[in-house]
């Protein structure tokens, strides 16, 4: 059972050039959900912040945080979410992942799922847009979601119980193409990167298993493969209505092509839709090992 939460206090922190906000709920404890299935039992904390946005306009960025039990410093990791495939869908936005959020607090992650700018309670312009679906530009999207993807890893590297550096950014759908984009910057502070069904113009037109321009969505993992060096690990399914096997097979092949570092896994199908794998509780049991595996392989 959850317990009734706290009322809420407000705390403040002064730059040289606005005033940043954000509200934390006093720390809750919760019951681990997942039981004797090899990660250790324990107590997690859930809490709201505002994050600032110096690129625009310092506007409030909203996120859930979970934290483990304990005032030590820990590795950070931000969960990037997707965009719904209809526009008036982007205001009902919320933190989702919550399955996979409590998975990574477990394996000892401070984790921070923010609420980009265009969505939810953030609000403001949606600037992630790729423009016109016979013509689009599938790098400028990502490139606005890494922006915002960024802004939550360096503001939380800042507080007291995160560790500065070797963040994890797992991301996925709009996200996980936002972390692509992010790993092509080579920012210093993330050391590895998740992609879950990653990509762009996906469900063209409301229609399951159709793209604007899937050659055009290729071409731009590619360019991203450029200056990609940081691991990645992607993991796409079978049945995946917004991003088929082939499409996700010529990402990662033309990613790797130019000199990415991509470990790619397409897993069996999942549900009626696998895009949904990431955020379904039960999608947990496909991914973890995979996750856990490079996790590990990668210093964590």
């Amino acid at each position: 059972m959850i317990p009734a939460m706290p009322r809420p206090r407000l705390r403040r922190a002064w730059s040289a050039a606005a005033l940043w906000l954000w509200l934390a709920a006093a720390p809750a404890a919760v019951a681990d959900p997942f039981g004797p299935q090899g990660e250790p039992r324990g107590q997690w904390r859930e809490q709201t912040w505002l994050i600032p946005l110096p690129h625009d306009g310092n506007r409030a960025m909203h996120a859930a945080v979970y934290r483990p039990p304990g005032e030590g410093r820990r590795p950070l990791a931000v969960i990037a979410h997707g965009s719904p495939p209809k526009p008036e869908q982007r205001p009902g936005v919320k933190p989702a992942y919550r399955t996979a959020a409590e998975w990574f607090v477990q394996r000892g992650f401070a984790v921070v799922l923010p609420i980009r700018r265009g969505y939810g309670a953030t609000g403001g312009s949606w600037d992630e847009t790729y423009g016109r679906c016979d013509s689009p530009d599938f790098l400028r999207g990502g490139i606005e979601t890494a922006k915002d993807i960024r802004a939550a890893v360096q503001y939380m590297q800042r507080q007291n119980f995160v560790a500065p550096e070797r963040a994890l950014v797992v991301g996925q759908s709009a996200g996980g193409w936002g972390a692509v984009a992010l790993a092509s910057q080579n920012p210093p502070e993330v050391a590895a990167y998740v992609n879950f069904a990653g990509g762009r113009g996906g469900y063209a037109g409301g229609k399951p298993n159709s793209n604007c321009r899937a050659d055009k969505l290729i071409e731009a993992a590619g360019e991203f493969g450029k200056s990609a060096r940081a691991p990645m690990l992607w993991i796409y399914t079978e049945n995946d209505l917004f991003f088929s096997p082939a499409i996700a097979r010529g990402m990662a092949d033309a990613f790797a092509a130019r000199g990415g570092r991509a470990e790619f896994h397409l897993l069996p199908a999942f549900g009626k839709d696998g895009h949904a794998l990431f955020a379904a509780a039960d999608g947990l049991a496909r991914w973890r090992n995979l996750v856990a595996a490079f996790l590990g392989a990668n210093g964590f």
